[in-house]
């Protein structure tokens, strides 16, 4: 499940680089990218304090 977690919250680190790049590249408009790095920002948030846990000493 950690391992799960720590891929998806990866994933959505990547989706947070390439979404503007495709901007700048005219790829992608700008309503769209904004979209795209909400949920990947939601996503983020979501995922990694699960597997970010220190342990209690």
């Amino acid at each position: 499940m950690k391992q799960a977690l720590m891929i998806i919250s990866i994933l959505a680190l990547v989706v947070l680089l390439v979404a503007p790049t495709a901007v700048f590249l005219q790829k992608m408009e700008l309503s769209t990218c904004k979209h795209w790095m909400f949920a990947a920002t939601v996503i983020w948030f979501v995922t990694a304090p699960f597997w970010m846990k220190r342990k209690a000493q």
